[in-house]
């Protein structure tokens, strides 16, 4: 077995990103394999989910012991998202083999690329929300009809069939493209439950992707493309790029990284799409200007300035700087 360095410290770089958002895995690793390394898309999902299973659990047990995971939503979601993770193995091995599958493989993977850059942008505007309300000033600081008003956890009303069917479409599109354990489903319980905090999305949404991933892992290890020597050089790479990544995150801008994110993830939807290089320069310049135009907007709507400026202080922080 051959190992790959170049690999290595690819998934390494990769790997931080992730520790740094918490998003990205799949959406960055296999379009790398595939793009930079000359990996079939197949080999590259297999592989790349077999590596994930060793690593998701990592993040979602520092979300279990902080207490920030809704565990009903988590088993709802896995009723779904288990089987169906096996079944879209199933599903990617059906189609057969040669280039013909190969292709759709890469346009299943464009497509939950940019499901993974809309994810991003959600969780980029509900961040920018929760700051507005917390620069309000005290008089306009007021909780959203049937919040409660103390600052513990809103009591949320599972939904179970819808979950469900978010679990098992998500479920899906992982075993098949190895994306959307971070970012589809996410998205979903989002629109689903709005109510539920940041904290609360990003740790159930963690905890539920364990099974799904290992469920997936198992399938592709049974009937997909799986290289050992690919795994292997994902792990030594990704595991201690994870681990920086989660020890630097306090300290770098998140907000600014994940829009750095979205970007890169939409130009990998866009090469999985075939598009060259021209065509790609083009359209990823619109979409960041148009982006830039809509987001001053949308900040003014919040009562924001159109930029960020240095004068919006947060008041608990400066509260903290006074008393202190």
């Amino acid at each position: 077995m051959d190992f790959d360095y170049a690999m290595a410290l690819g998934s390494f770089l990769v790997a931080i990103v992730v520790g740094l958002t918490g998003m990205g895995g799949g959406a960055l690793m296999t379009p790398m394999l595939v793009t930079f390394f000359g990996v079939q898309p197949l080999a590259a999902v297999s592989s790349d989910l077999v590596a994930a299973a060793v690593m998701k659990p990592v993040g979602s047990a520092v979300h279990y012991r902080q207490g920030t995971i809704n565990m009903q939503l988590v088993g709802w979601l896995c009723v779904g998202s288990v089987p169906a993770a096996f079944s879209g193995v199933l599903v990617a091995r059906a189609l057969g083999q040669g280039d013909g599958v190969q292709h759709v493989i890469e346009i299943a993977m464009g497509v939950a690329l940019l499901i993974a850059a809309a994810g991003l942008t959600v969780r980029l505007y509900q961040a920018m929300v929760d700051r507005a309300a917390r620069l309000a000033p005290a008089d306009r600081r007021t909780a959203p009809p049937g919040a409660p008003a103390a600052e513990e956890p809103p009591e949320i009303k599972v939904r179970p069939l819808p979950t469900v069917l978010v679990g098992a479409i998500g479920g899906l599109v992982v075993g098949i493209t190895s994306v959307g354990s971070g970012s589809l489903i996410i998205v979903a319980l989002l629109a689903l439950y709005p109510a539920l905090k940041a904290n609360q999305l990003v740790g159930t949404d963690l905890l539920q992707a364990v099974p799904l991933v290992i469920s997936a892992a198992i399938g592709h290890l049974l009937f997909g493309d799986f290289q050992l020597d690919v795994t292997v050089a994902l792990l030594v790479g990704s595991i201690p790029g994870v681990y920086l990544g989660s020890r630097i995150s306090s300290r770098a801008p998140g907000g600014l990284i994940r829009r750095l994110l979205a970007v890169v993830l939409l130009a990998s939807a866009l090469k999985m799409f075939g598009l060259g290089p021209i065509a790609m320069a083009w359209t990823i310049i619109g979409a960041v200007a148009a982006s830039i135009v809509v987001w001053m907007a949308v900040r003014r709507r919040h009562g924001l300035t159109a930029l960020p400026l240095r004068r919006e202080v947060d008041p608990a922080a400066r509260d903290r700087s006074t008393t202190g």
